[in-house]
């Protein structure tokens, strides 16, 4: 069984509340997860805290999310819990913060994921904050066993991505088509949100913005840029 598992909470020393700011009325974490659904898996799990869950819980049932709640601090605790509980054998781990996620390449990540037989996947070259990560499950029950390191556990994969003489890493780089390894569309602090404000406004019309749509603003935003310094 292969399920999405989304991490987000309230609390962010940077941009407190980040997973609740509107774009075009509604919340960022609404967005990541409506992009999700299009990802063809058993399951969707949103895996919070308990300081998070009551203003979470009612954006995540609405989009078909199921809940589990963790340690706030041990993320990678929380993914073990929720292999453990929903019975998955591969993990699509995504976060919160990431509105602009793209169900397509998500797709193109498991099937990757798949046919390498893969422990970890994670792709290069797209913007940052429009990616997953796959993991396979008895691969992340073994990090969780074994990781010790704080940025291991809070930020889930590094301790397979990290030890590729453990687990079977795979890290393809994309074409042309989705290359722009520069850009970044997360969402850690006001100017990014500033940012992303202003994106959306320019390309959301009212579902899941796809990525090529996203890349060619991106292109374009570039090309502007480098013609303008090059006028100055």
């Amino acid at each position: 069984m292969t399920g999405v598992v989304l991490q987000a909470r309230l609390s962010s020393s940077r941009l407190p509340n980040k997973a609740v700011l509107p774009l075009c009325g509604r919340p960022v974490l609404e967005h990541a997860m409506r992009a999700l659904r299009g990802v063809a898996v058993d399951r969707y799990v949103l895996a919070t805290d308990s300081e998070s869950v009551a203003q979470l819980e009612p954006l995540a049932t609405a989009c078909g999310f199921e809940v589990l709640v963790g340690d706030p601090e041990d993320v990678l605790a929380r993914y073990a819990e929720a292999v453990r509980r929903y019975r998955l054998a591969t993990v699509v781990r995504a976060t919160g913060d990431n509105p602009l996620v793209s169900a397509e390449l998500a797709g193109i990540s498991l099937r990757a994921h798949v046919n390498r037989a893969a422990e970890y996947t994670g792709l290069l070259g797209p913007p940052l904050g429009t990616c997953v990560e796959v993991l396979d499950a008895a691969a992340l029950l073994r990090a969780d066993r074994e990781a010790a390191d704080r940025y291991d556990r809070e930020h889930v994969a590094p301790y397979l991505y990290r030890h590729p003489e453990r687990f079977r890493v795979f890290r393809p780089e994309l074409g042309r088509r989705y290359r722009m390894p520069d850009a970044h569309v997360t969402l850690d602090t006001y100017q990014d949100y500033e940012r992303l404000v202003e994106l959306y406004r320019r390309l959301y019309r009212g579902r899941p913005i796809e990525v090529k749509t996203l890349l060619g603003e991106l292109f374009d935003e570039a090309n502007n840029n480098t013609a303008g310094s090059r006028k100055a």
